[in-house]
């Protein structure tokens, strides 16, 4: 079944004043391309330069000049179609898009029209454990993004900074398939991932490297597509989803009180969580798109190709559904492991060799949870995969404890170290010898008469002797021996 024709979801519905209606979305994601130059000159593409420092005569249009092409900024748009199972052109044409912009010296974009380098393909999207979509790729273009204009810098005038100029885009579009804001915000983490993964897209939210444009429509569920509007460039995962919540409910407001959607493109602001008009939008004609006379098309092998295909890392999905069948994760530990390259890198790290479930707690629990709260990447961690590794030994030795275990991961964050010998050198070893830990449950048995008696008749009164012995052996104790020797003293 074709994914946009997905019978409507209630839970997805939106309750308007007339009854239900279903959000239909579609995106376009703009993400910048990993490469050191340009797409169509050698200016450097790095950020935060001086203004106008990266500018060459090219990306200044100064007349004469002529584009060529950058072949790895066309490598990257191949490996990155190969991520999302999509077809790949091996011949594809440049066009330009004219319009008038401040910021677009040539006064047109070069950009992909009717022939894009790939067409269509698709991502899996995990919603939940349970749930899983499937959103179609509609294409993926290059094109050439456009520098900045800033207005702030004087009263009476703009400055433009053409560092951006001419640095390569990779846009790509989805098929309408997406009915909910979570579901949006699913996807462009997914898609934020295997570009992550594949090394074409740092996808660096916050500096304008991946931004979306939302077209969002509503209809009441089996009508045809209502009329889209656009938002442009939002630039967060969070903001995406309010943009579509507010655009939703503004279109259903309007609807229901017997007006109509005009299509047009709109901003999202924020600060007051509104949409407001930029310009009407009719069809693309206004572009007058026609082939760039200055480049030929652009043609590739089957052989160039296959050598990217062969070089590509291994890719999420993938990596997840091995982790689930080599180390026994569930999917739902498998996916936080796999949403960031060096998170599953370090987590193998840590489980090679070891329970992979054991290794996937520590990792998730306590590194994952210690990260998040202190801000810091997985790159940035003060304990290393061996560190961990070797502590997950020493609680699968028995040597310690899982509480002693708490114990020694805050030292090994705070000081380093190896773990075995500060077990060693701090005396953190569990006691397993039953000797000392029986001779601590006869003195706990022979000072409180009352509560052996108490225990007989209620079993749940175990926990008390066991938190008794516990103390007595300053946390050592090992819990399983512990339980055995006070049951049989016991007699329960």
């Amino acid at each position: 079944m074709n994914a946009h024709v997905r019978p409507a979801d209630p839970k997805k519905l939106i309750k308007g004043a007339t009854g239900d209606w279903e959000v239909v979305i579609g995106l376009e994601i703009h993400a910048q391309v990993t490469s050191n130059a340009k797409l169509f000159s050698g200016s450097s593409t790095a950020f935060g330069g001086e203004p106008n420092a990266h500018v060459s005569l090219v990306d200044a249009a100064m007349p004469g000049m002529l584009p060529v092409i950058n072949e790895e900024c066309v490598r990257q748009a191949v490996r990155t179609g190969l991520g999302l199972n999509a077809k790949i052109n091996k011949r594809s044409v440049f066009d330009r898009k004219n319009y008038f912009y401040p910021d677009l010296p040539q006064g047109y974009q070069i950009s992909q029209y009717k022939h894009p380098v790939v067409g269509e393909g698709e991502i899996a999207v995990d919603l939940s454990p349970t749930e899983q979509i499937s959103v179609g790729i509609e294409r993926l273009h290059l094109e050439q993004d456009a520098g900045k204009s800033m207005h702030d810098q004087h009263p009476t005038m703009s400055f433009v900074d053409l560092n951006r100029s001419g640095v390569a885009l990779m846009e790509i579009v989805s098929k309408p398939d997406l009915r909910s804001a979570e579901e949006a915000k699913a996807y462009v983490s997914k898609l934020r991932t295997i570009l992550r993964y594949i090394g074409s897209c740092d996808g660096d939210m916050e500096k304008g490297n991946l931004r979306a444009d939302v077209n969002v429509s509503v209809r009441k569920p089996g009508e045809p597509f209502g009329t889209r509007c656009e938002i442009k460039n939002v630039n967060s995962i969070r903001f995406i989803g309010q943009a579509i919540e507010v655009e939703a409910r503004r279109q259903i407001g309007i609807l229901e009180d017997g007006g109509v959607i005009d299509q047009e493109t709109r901003l999202y602001d924020p600060a007051k969580g509104e949409t407001r008009s930029l310009r009407s939008k009719e069809e693309a004609h206004d572009y007058r798109y026609f082939p760039d006379p200055d480049l030929l098309p652009l043609e590739f092998d089957d052989a160039f190709v296959a050598d990217l295909k062969m070089h590509l890392p291994e890719l999420p999905d993938a990596k997840k559904a091995r982790f689930i069948a080599e180390y026994g994760l569930s999917p739902y530990d498998a996916s936080v492991l796999v949403a960031e390259r060096d998170q599953a890198d370090y987590f193998e790290a840590v489980a090679k060799g070891r329970d992979g479930k054991a290794a996937a707690n520590w990792v998730i629990n306590e590194l994952f949870g210690r990260l998040n709260k202190e801000g810091r990447e997985v790159s940035s961690s003060p304990v290393s995969a061996a560190q961990l590794g070797g502590l997950v030994d020493l609680i699968g030795e028995g040597v310690i404890s899982g509480k002693i275990a708490k114990d020694l991961f805050e030292i090994l964050w705070t000081e380093g170290g190896d773990p075995r010998a500060i077990v060693e050198a701090r005396g953190m070893k569990q006691v397993t010898d039953t000797g000392a830990i029986e001779k601590a449950v006869d003195e706990i048995i022979a000072a409180n008469p009352d509560k052996v008696e108490q225990v007989k008749a209620k079993p749940t009164m175990l926990g008390w002797f066991v938190g008794q012995a516990m103390k007595a052996s300053g946390g050592k104790a090992n819990p399983q021996a512990l339980n055995e020797i006070l049951k049989a003293k016991l007699g329960i």
